[in-house]
């Protein structure tokens, strides 16, 4: 399976504030790549460095086997980098229907807009029943899902979701996390940082958990959901770890 976006040795932060320190990932095609660890790890940096909201002291990042490293963020989103920040930050003045309107203004998204909306209103049955209202007057629910909505409007081939399930309240996060695997399903590729660590490992294919802005492990999903490393330092299970686990990248 071809590799969607690679960032190979990367380095990047805030001026001098260095937080990613030689942070090797690639997200494959089609499928959901989730980065989890502790707040503090750099992955919340990583996502913007991707998107390039900041830039890179070192390293490359390859979109399609491209680098975009020095394009400037609408010059990824028109190749097909759609980030969804945290925060939700949608127009709080705008209605759901021209907010949808607004993620399809690059040349290439304007064709088929309507037909993109009409979808997006499939994917979120919300949507569709407050089409007309304002966006500040919905729910954090509602307005994670819109936010999500306006990133597939751009049509991305690459979708990068940072913590949108931050503050919702359980019920809706199980709700997105079965909109995240249609979205899957339709082959967009994803790249999730996601609190929710269990949640995260079991719908993603592979993993990376990072520490202190490095790769501390990697490997498929369901091999780190069963490790009892990751188990203990994550989600509060205490094991016994034994001296090696197969599969998992150290």
């Amino acid at each position: 399976m071809s590799v969607q976006l690679e960032a190979i040795a990367l380095c990047g932060g805030y001026g001098e504030i260095q937080i990613l320190k030689q942070v090797s990932v690639a997200l494959k095609t089609g499928q959901v790549t989730a980065f989890v660890g502790s707040n503090g790890a750099g992955k919340t940096t990583l996502m913007k460095l991707l998107a390039g909201l900041l830039p890179a002291s070192q390293g490359q990042i390859l979109l399609g086997g491209r680098s975009v490293s020095a394009l400037a963020p609408p010059a990824r989103l028109a190749l097909g980098l759609s980030l969804v920040p945290e925060g939700r930050m949608v127009f709080p003045d705008l209605t759901v229907a021209d907010t949808l309107r607004i993620g399809a203004y690059l040349p290439q998204a304007r064709s088929g807009w309507k037909d993109r909306a009409e979808h997006m209103y499939e994917l979120f049955p919300r949507l569709k029943e407050r089409r007309n209202s304002l966006a500040g007057f919905l729910s954090g629910g509602e307005q994670q899902m819109l936010a999500l909505a306006r990133g597939l409007m751009s049509n991305p081939s690459v979708l990068l979701l940072d913590e949108p399930t931050l503050g919702l309240a359980p019920t809706i996060v199980d709700e997105l996390f079965e909109i995240l695997a249609r979205i899957r399903d339709t082959g967009v590729t994803i790249g999730l940082v996601e609190q929710n660590i269990h949640a995260a490992l079991n719908l993603s294919d592979y993993a990376y958990v990072m520490e202190d802005g490095k790769v501390a492990l990697s490997g498929p999903s369901d091999e780190l959901l069963d490790s009892p490393a990751v188990r203990a330092a994550y989600m509060g299970v205490e094991e016994e770890i034994p001296v090696q686990e197969s599969g998992v990248r150290l």
